[in-house]
């Protein structure tokens, strides 16, 4: 069994006259997400709120973690980068939930010793997130017209910026950076060069255990999520070098967690040029659990 995941099976318990077993019992889907911040509003319901008794939830994971989980049938559903949807053909994708931004998201940024991102010859990407990853070989690619040397790491910064011009950074490490070194935010740049919204993660299932988890109103955790702000806010905020003004910004400004126009065009367009540079191999439309 994985140290990171813990599964639940009910016991068997046999007697002469009779065997009496729960194997056969429905057990609650096994649902996965990254504990970082932005996840917060989208699980609370399930950890707290009024869902926490329908589902198993895991969240020691990281996001491409997540999606690894899913694709080893050791999660029903999971929010997973949105480019494993991609790498994953039998995906479905929960409708309207996502981890977005419209314009700076800060917790997805390029760290770098360089004023101008074309100066970074040599870029160190977070092994956390393969979307991030995906998304910063585009921007040099499609739109600075550069091709640095690319490594992945484990996200410790000083170590990443060890033999290397510029780091990629995820979630909570990348919200509190040293003041000397040049930070550029991800969201900030894709709407500076595409004029859209950027999706990052996804609630996703495997097409065929989709019936499972096809009740479980994700949009309502969500919703219930954003309405306990306070709560999540006040658990938050003492694992995190952030005031709860900055934390409640954070979630309310810098992320969005429902799908509109600008963030559909974006990932649309994100697709396609993943396609375009060879860091998928199709590029489909996104499949809805419900459709």
């Amino acid at each position: 069994m994985r140290d990171d995941f813990v599964s639940i099976r009910p016991a068997i318990i046999t007697t002469r006259s009779s065997a009496i077993t729960t194997a056969n019992k429905p057990t609650r889907p096994r649902v996965a997400a990254s504990s970082y911040l932005n996840t917060a509003p989208l699980i609370w319901s399930f950890q707290y709120g009024t869902r926490q008794h329908l589902v198993e939830l895991v969240t020691d994971a990281a996001p491409a973690r997540c999606a690894d989980l899913l694709a080893n049938g050791e999660a029903e559903v999971a929010l997973v980068p949105v480019i494993d949807y991609q790498r994953m053909p039998e995906l479905k994708a929960v409708p309207d939930v996502c981890v977005g931004s419209h314009r700076a998201v800060r917790s997805v940024v390029l760290v770098s010793k360089h004023e101008e991102l074309r100066n970074a010859r040599r870029v160190v990407l977070d092994t956390s997130s393969r979307t991030s990853q995906a998304l910063v070989k585009i921007i040099f690619r499609e739109f600075l017209n550069c091709e640095p040397e690319w490594t992945t790491s484990s996200p410790h910064l000083e170590t990443m910026l060890e033999g290397n011009d510029a780091a990629l950074l995820i979630g909570d490490p990348a919200m509190n950076l040293p003041e000397h070194l040049h930070v550029f935010d991800l969201a900030t740049l894709w709407r500076q060069f595409t004029g859209t919204g950027f999706i990052f993660a996804m609630w996703m299932a495997r097409a065929g255990v989709s019936e499972k988890i096809i009740g479980i109103d994700f949009a309502g955790a969500r919703d219930e999520g954003l309405a306990n702000l306070d709560d999540i806010i006040s658990r938050s905020e003492a694992g995190l070098s952030l005031s709860p003004a900055d934390i409640r910004e954070y979630l309310t400004v810098n992320i969005t967690f429902q799908v509109d126009e600008t963030l559909a065009q974006g990932l649309r367009l994100y697709f396609q040029l993943a396609h375009k540079h060879g860091l998928i191999e199709s590029s489909r439309p996104l499949e809805f659990l419900g459709d």
